[in-house]
């Protein structure tokens, strides 16, 4: 019996010592331990932050019209180039045997030139002929018709030598007709002309494409050919060299989120870091917004050009630039933490929207009836009226942030916010929250516990979103 007792006795004890240690450990989760930072006093900017490439302002591709095998290889990556300097050759003995070709077309179209010609000539002379022949009968006649009026001949005679005029007469537009057809002849003789020589003009200008020259002055930053290689070009020209026209005025294309976009100009200040260069910052200014936009991913962006000087030739086509954009900036005003303004507290809501008390059950209800609806009473702060004064004429937005009331309890107010630079926000103060709201007064930010912080957020409807 005495060993049943005693270890009832130690069950007791440890039904009691776990019994004051749970009771211990609610009253400590009742009360909520809140972390706090100071309203600061400072400078402020509000950046778009973005990434994009190094690129040339005018970058040439060189390609090629003609198709042939490359035989001469005369520049290679980096090297400096002049406009009109010779880059590559294509093997040019095909293009020649066409131009010779083409030259001997003209040669025998001109020849054939000539020999209209003369075949007008010859038509010309039989017209010549015609005509005398025709004059020679028409005196016949005249003569013959004189004599039969005398009786001298018979009528007959006079017929026949009509009849050798008609003869005539037809034979020289017979032979006129001849000269039109020798003179169409000359003209289809000459257009063939013309268009052998515009072939002999494609053989010398195709000649003059096997040499591949650069357009521009600048420094070749790409090769995409050997020695040796055979270049296709039909439908497309292909890629032979890149050419960068100024390596000492450079740009960058970033790509901006729609969200941001709205906050950029042309001549804004803009600096970017790159990978090559650890720790150094160089500066630029936005020369372009393009207004094309890009869908990636349902993702929507534009590009935003930032021009800057490369005098020294240190950074090289291509490279990734983590580009920065100073869209505001604010010199001297009050600053919070974003920590505070995605802070929520259940059942903590700022003076204006707590309801007075009522003394009694009639009163609350003729209160209730003369009141309009209860989502006017319960508005949002975004529909208060703001607060006169210098800060109002600036953009703002609302926020509601919770300082520790003096009886340790927290307590809320609502504030309008300025820019932000992801960290601190300007804090704008009108009349009535100055007096509350001062440089080092201190603000919540959390809870001391990741649980007690996640039920701080919880309210009467449930979960509430941050800020």
């Amino acid at each position: 019996m005495n060993k049943r007792a005693w270890l009832a006795a130690v069950v007791v004890l440890a039904l009691a010592a776990g019994g004051a240690a749970w009771w211990a450990q609610r009253a400590a989760a009742d009360t909520v331990q809140y972390r706090s930072a100071k309203i600061e006093r400072g400078n402020l900017q509000a950046t778009v932050a973005s990434s994009g490439a190094v690129n040339p302002v005018a970058l040439v591709t060189v390609g090629s019209q003609v198709s042939g095998q490359i035989r001469d290889l005369l520049v290679d990556f980096n090297s400096e180039v002049k406009a009109g300097q010779l880059l590559a050759q294509i093997d040019p003995e095909t293009f020649e045997y066409r131009l010779r070709s083409a030259q001997a077309d003209v040669d025998a179209a001109r020849a054939a030139v000539a020999t209209a010609q003369a075949n007008r000539l010859a038509a010309l002379t039989q017209v010549s002929r015609a005509q005398v022949d025709l004059s020679e009968a028409q005196r016949d006649l005249d003569r013959k018709q004189s004599l039969v009026e005398k009786q001298f001949i018979a009528q007959s005679e006079a017929d026949k030598a009509r009849a050798l005029v008609n003869t005539s007469q037809e034979a020289l537009k017979a032979v006129q007709a001849q000269v039109g057809v020798a003179l169409a002849g000359v003209q289809q003789a000459e257009a063939n002309v013309a268009q052998r020589v515009s072939a002999l003009a494609q053989a010398r200008i195709d000649l003059a494409r096997t040499r591949i020259t650069s357009p521009v002055n600048g420094i070749v930053i790409k090769r995409a050919i050997e020695r040796g290689q055979t270049v296709a070009a039909s439908l497309q020209a292909p890629e032979l060299f890149v050419i960068a026209q100024n390596l000492r005025d450079m740009q960058v294309e970033a790509a901006i989120d729609e969200s941001d976009v709205g906050r950029l100009r042309t001549g804004q200040s803009a600096s970017f870091t790159v990978d090559a260069f650890p720790g150094q910052t160089f500066e630029g200014q936005i020369r372009q917004v393009r207004k094309a936009a890009s869908n990636v991913a349902n993702v929507v962006t534009y590009v935003a050009v930032v021009g800057f000087a490369n005098p020294d030739g240190k950074l090289l086509p291509g490279m990734t630039a983590n580009v920065r954009v100073v869209t505001e900036q604010r010199a001297d005003v009050l600053k919070v933490p974003n920590a505070a303004l995605r802070l929520r507290i259940a059942g903590v809501e700022p003076p204006e929207r707590v309801r007075p008390p009522v003394a009694s059950t009639a009163t609350a209800s003729a209160a209730h009836a003369a009141s309009p609806a209860p989502a006017a009473s319960t508005a949002s702060p975004a529909s208060t009226p703001r607060e006169g004064g210098r800060e109002g004429a600036r953009n703002s937005t609302r926020g509601r942030i919770y300082v520790q009331g003096a009886d340790g309890k927290p307590r809320a107010l609502n504030v309008r916010l300025g820019v932000s630079d992801g960290s601190m926000t300007e804090l704008l103060l009108g009349p009535q929250a100055a007096a509350e709201l001062q440089e080092g007064t201190e603000v919540l930010i959390g809870t001391k516990s990741a649980a007690v912080a996640g039920a701080a957020r919880t309210g009467p409807g449930g979960p509430r979103p941050p800020f």
